[in-house]
């Protein structure tokens, strides 16, 4: 079984920054890509950043230049460095990562709970 855990979120006013941070555990063989998705109230989930086991990165066009999403393979975490916040950056931030674990041995996406960023204006 694998476990994804987030923290970091928080409240903070426009023009902030905050840093969340997914940890991953549990019966990991390797991780491929780690990404963070976010759902504000009233609409899809849409992705933010993801990056590759090997560093590459792919960001939504409304945060390229404010975020920074990077990893530490040691100790499988992923974080969402975020800069110059909006109010319309609100929403609920959750992390997916594709581990191919030790028991399946097959790679499958694994889901956080998710945090809350909440920006005010």
């Amino acid at each position: 079984q694998v476990q994804l855990v987030e923290s970091g979120g928080g409240l903070v006013q426009a023009g902030g920054s905050l840093r969340v941070s997914c940890a991953a555990s549990g019966s990991i063989f390797s991780i491929n890509a780690m990404g963070w998705y976010r759902q504000a109230p009233g609409k899809q989930r849409e992705l933010v950043a993801y990056i590759t086991s090997g560093g590459d990165t792919n960001y939504a066009d409304s945060v390229k230049g404010r975020f920074t999403i990077s990893r530490d393979n040691a100790k499988n975490t992923v974080y969402l460095q975020m800069n110059s916040l909006k109010p319309e950056d609100t929403a609920v931030y959750v992390c997916k990562a594709e581990v191919m674990g030790t028991t399946t041995w097959v790679s499958s996406d694994y889901w956080g709970q998710g945090t809350q960023v909440t920006v005010s204006s």
